[in-house]
């Protein structure tokens, strides 16, 4: 069976903001929160990258990553996934284009689209 992320997994991700974990280069963790996030595929998210500099050194070295969300009101409702996967970065290319044209980037400098494939989703909650 493989990874697929649904409809209402989709929602959450792209409506909220996420906590992203990269590991730098003494095995330290390295959270951020991210919003923007788009899912492109059952497996993958992208992540427009305006302003993340030091996780994206961390992924030069490490690729692997973390990323956590909620529902919002998660002391009703307390569920979430840990998603798990393999980070890539780019500077130009489809991804650059694809992140440009999503509204909220509008006048964003877009620097990296960061794409995610997930190899583990977990439920939390």
């Amino acid at each position: 069976m493989g990874i697929e992320i649904n409809e209402g997994m989709k929602n959450l991700i792209e409506n909220n903001a996420l906590g992203f974990a990269s590991v730098d280069k003494f095995g330290n963790l390295h959270n951020i929160a991210v919003g923007f996030v788009k899912v492109v595929s059952e497996n993958e998210l992208v992540i427009s990258n305006n302003y993340i500099n030091e996780t994206v050194d961390n992924l030069k070295l490490n690729p692997n990553v973390s990323l956590v969300v909620w529902v919002r009101d998660w002391e009703k409702n307390c569920v979430g996934y840990e998603l798990k996967g393999v980070a890539n970065y780019f500077t130009d290319g489809e991804w650059i284009d694809f992140i440009r044209k999503i509204p909220v980037n509008k006048g964003e400098s877009c620097k990296r689209a960061i794409l995610v494939k997930l190899n583990k989703i977990k439920v939390l909650g």
